[in-house]
Order: C-alpha cells, then sequence, then structure tokens
C-alpha cells in the first residue's frame, strides 16, 4: 500500500484500506489458526479410521460414500447464499470505518453544530445494516450443524440395520460391529471439524478477496527501467498538459498547461477556489501522472526521474497540514534524519518557527499531539513548512501553506526565502494578493486553465480576474483601516 499512487488509493479509498487492514486480515488469521489445528489432524483421523472400517465391513462402509454426496450439495447451498452475504457484510464495514473516521477527524465541527445525535443516528444506521446482513448469513450457517446430525445419525442407523443384518446372517461378528460403530463415530468426527474448517473458510473467504485485490493492485506510477537518479535544477515545464482524475474519462480539471519556469524563479499562483492550482502542483512530484503531454523537472520527463529522486528534490507544504505524534525534533526530522540540532534551528528560523518553539517549556523536545492538535494553525503551518526545508530541496511548493499566520509573519517567511535561498524554485500558492505580488510571475488560474501570467504591475492591467481580486483585497483592508 505504500507503493500506491494517489488514484489507487481515491479508488480503494481510505476507510475501505484500513477496514482490509484491520477486520479482513483477523477473519483470515482467525481461520487460518483454525485449519492449522484441524485441517491435519481431520483429514489423517479419517482416513485412517475409513481404512480400519474397510477392513472390518467394506460393504457398511460404502453407507459414508451415500452419505458424501448429501453433505457436498448442502454445503455448497449454504457456501453459495452466505457468500455474497459476507461480501456486502464487509462493504458495510467500509462505510462504518468511514463514518468513524470522519466522525474522530472532525469530532469539533460535530460539537460545535451540535450533532452528536445525527452522528450517533448514522452510526446506527450502518452498524443496524451489518448487524441484519451477519444475522442473515450466520443463520444460513447455521443450517451447517443439523445437515452434519442428520448425515451422522443417518449413518449410524444405516450401520445398525445393516449390520444386524449380517449379525443375523453371520457374515459379522457383534465384535466387529461395535469395532465398526467406533470407527464410524470417528470418520463423522472428523466429517464434523471439516465441516467447522468449511464454516471458517466461508466467513474468511470474502475477506481473502478483498486482501488479495490489494495484493494483486499495481500502482499506476512505477519507475521507468534505468530510471534517472539526478535532477539537474529545479526548472519546471509544462507542455501541452491535460490531467483528469478518473483515469479514461476526458472530463479533464485541467486544460491544456503551457508553462515554463526558469530554475530559482519564485511563481505566485492565484484563482477562486476550485481553479485546480493544487492539481497543476501536485504533477510536478508525480503525485499523478498528466494524461497527455509532458511534465518537466530540470529540463528531464518526470516520467523518466527516479520517484525517490524525483521527491526527494521537490518538497510540498500541502494545503493540509499533518503533523505525527511525537517531538518537535522528530517531526521535523521527516524533512532530513540525519539534520544536526543547528540545521534544525535553521530551518525554524527561516519559516519564523524557532520563537514559539522556544516559547515552549520543552522546546524543540516538545510532545506534539496526533494531528498537532496542541499547537495553533499557524504554528502548525511554519513547522510544516521548516520540515520541508530541511530538504533543501530545488524546489519547494507552498500550497496556501501561509493562510493561517498573519500578513507580517507571512512576509517575514517570503523575504527569508528570497534573501537565505536565493537558488530554490519557490511556487507559492495563495488568495492573497500580498503574498504573491513580490513573485518573479504570477499564474493566474480560472476554471483549470492559465487564464494571465506576468507580473503583479502587468497583470493589473491585462488580467480582469487579478485586478478584480486586488481591488476586492485591498478596499477591504482600506475600509478596516477606516474603521
Amino acid at each position: 500500500m505504500q507503493g500506491f499512487s494517489f488514484r489507487n488509493i481515491d479508488h480503494f479509498s481510505t476507510a475501505s484500506l484500513v477496514t482490509r487492514l484491520t477486520t479482513d486480515v483477523s477473519n483470515v488469521q482467525n481461520a487460518f489458526q483454525m485449519i492449522i489445528r484441524i485441517a491435519v489432524r481431520a483429514p489423517i483421523l479419517l482416513l485412517f479410521a475409513l481404512m480400519m472400517a474397510l477392513k472390518i465391513s467394506g460393504r457398511l462402509t460404502l453407507v459414508f460414500l451415500c452419505v458424501i454426496p448429501f453433505l457436498a450439495a448442502g454445503l455448497y447451498l449454504i457456501a453459495s447464499r452466505a457468500h455474497p452475504t459476507f461480501e456486502r457484510v464487509f462493504k458495510s464495514y467500509d462505510r462504518l470505518n468511514r463514518v468513524v473516521q470522519e466522525n474522530l477527524r472532525g469530532i469539533r465541527v460535530v460539537k460545535s453544530f451540535v450533532r452528536e445525535e445525527h452522528e450517533k443516528e448514522k452510526f446506527g444506521s450502518v452498524s443496524q445494516s451489518i448487524y441484519e446482513d451477519f444475522t442473515r448469513a450466520e443463520k444460513l450457517l447455521a443450517f451447517n450443524s443439523p445437515l452434519m446430525q442428520t448425515a451422522i445419525y443417518t449413518c449410524m442407523l444405516l450401520i445398525c440395520w445393516l449390520g444386524a443384518q449380517y449379525i443375523v446372517g453371520s457374515s459379522m461378528t457383534t465384535g466387529q460391529l461395535v469395532s465398526l460403530l467406533s470407527y464410524a463415530s470417528q470418520i463423522l468426527m472428523s466429517l464434523m471439524m471439516l465441516s467447522m474448517i468449511f464454516v471458517m473458510i466461508t466467513i474468511s473467504r470474502a475477506s481473502a478477496e478483498r486482501i488479495d485485490e490489494l495484493l494483486i493492485a499495481e500502482s499506476d506510477l512505477k519507475d521507468a527501467p534505468h530510471a534517472l537518479t539526478e535532477v539537474a535544477d529545479g526548472s519546471i515545464d509544462f507542455e501541452g498538459v491535460p490531467f483528469g482524475y478518473a483515469k479514461d474519462s476526458e472530463n479533464f480539471c485541467l486544460q491544456n498547461i503551457e508553462l515554463h519556469i526558469r530554475a530559482g524563479e519564485t511563481v505566485g499562483i492565484i484563482g477562486g477556489t476550485g481553479s485546480a492550482k493544487s492539481t497543476l502542483i501536485s504533477l510536478i512530484p508525480r503525485l499523478y501522472d498528466a494524461s497527455r503531454g509532458t511534465v518537466r523537472v530540470g529540463g528531464t520527463d518526470v516520467r523518466k526521474l527516479s520517484l525517490q529522486a524525483l521527491r526527494s528534490q521537490v518538497a510540498v507544504v500541502l494545503q493540509k497540514n499533518v503533523l505525527f505524534s511525537g517531538t518537535i525534533k522528530e517531526n521535523l526530522r521527516w524533512g532530513n534524519p540525519e539534520a544536526s540540532d543547528e540545521q534544525l534551528t535553521e530551518a525554524c528560523r527561516l519559516a519564523q518557527a524557532d520563537g514559539f518553539i522556544r516559547s515552549f517549556p520543552e522546546g524543540y523536545d516538545t510532545c506534539l499531539e496526533q494531528g498537532g492538535t496542541n499547537v495553533s494553525g499557524g504554528q502548525k503551518q511554519r513547522l510544516c513548512i521548516a520540515r520541508a526545508l530541511l530538504k533543501r530541496p530545488k524546489i519547494l511548493i507552498l500550497d496556501d501553506s501561509t493562510s493561517a499566520v498573519d500578513t507580517a509573519t507571512d512576509h517575514l517567511i517570503r523575504q527569508a526565502l528570497r534573501e537565505r535561498l536565493p537558488g530554490m524554485t519557490k511556487l507559492i500558492i495563495a488568495q492573497r494578493i500580498s503574498s504573491v505580488m513580490d513573485a518573479d510571475q504570477i499564474i493566474v488560474m480560472d476554471g483549470g486553465r492559465i487564464s494571465a501570467v506576468g507580473k503583479h504591475e502587468e497583470l493589473l492591467k491585462t488580467s480582469a480576474i487579478y485586478r478584480e481580486v486586488y481591488e476586492s483585497q485591498t478596499k477591504g483592508e482600506d475600509a478596516h483601516e477606516a474603521a
């Protein structure tokens, strides 16, 4: 799964992947544990008991052969009816897991909107669906026991009836019949144990198929044969690139992108919500592959570069900043596991994070809770920027990653990046004009297309979209100052 592309993960969904890693694996594990205990013992017991029964009376042993078709037909009917129900159950588990994930992740929103009862009803509805499907499947599997009991007692009655006739006819002794009944009990006990294995396999089959789907799935993103391991510089080129999230769809969210960025440039990207700004930058580190056309980094098609080499030279700070449980140092060293304390401090100074980190009693050894919930949004963003800077990449992408910091801090971060890291190509996606107005070039996105490219002064004259955004923001600032 770690090798899956984003498109693979979108296909399976995060909730389904978690269910397959937990519930499905547990089902297969339980079935395996039962099988290794019984699957060897039961067949051996069955084989030797059958051999002894044949030795005593081959004709009476044929009774078992008459029962086998009856058992096989019954077990087949049970399995064929129960298996689709279990498939539906595990899909319901996916929905249940999704509800729980969303609820826990958005627990503050749930409480702020007083939606606890609604979330309980959602959880209860999916749980009830699982309960009903499981009950239906278990009712079908419950027929396994009476089926086996019927077969066992039918065999015993037939053996007793036929054996009594053989005893009367002097072709069998009473002792032989008692021995045959003993071996018959062992044979039928073995069949009973095998039926238990059958039940477990029926339950785990749907889980095994879901696990197998993951094991045979191949990532959409693979290194080309003899992939290059060196990225020459931080230049970026898009040549006739459309992109759609659906693999075979012609409904593209990016349309015919032509873009050329020189190494070391600072590029601002601005546009309305849904204008595909984040989609554009996701093609640079090959989080997705372009549907057609070519994306080049350092003059080389990204599909000819090793994924590890490419991503080690492209640092992305996404809109949704993620911090992991552990100390601040441990989180920062995701960017560079070998970074010294001095390098950590330098990266945090550039990201304007050193000040607030030192204000904590534990400093850089402060423990972060899962998701970084014990730091503010702005602090989390600055830590993520510092983590990206520790990679010392050739390309740094900031995807609206200063939205939670004040304008003064935003200015200090951009100034530090410009003065201290002049050779690094910097792409800044922002909603605030002030965050991009001093960039070497500004890209205006609209409806998945590049509407305009130029410097701040040029775009004020040539781009109606840029001018409208600029005027709306400056008027808002003027009104705030007047108030």
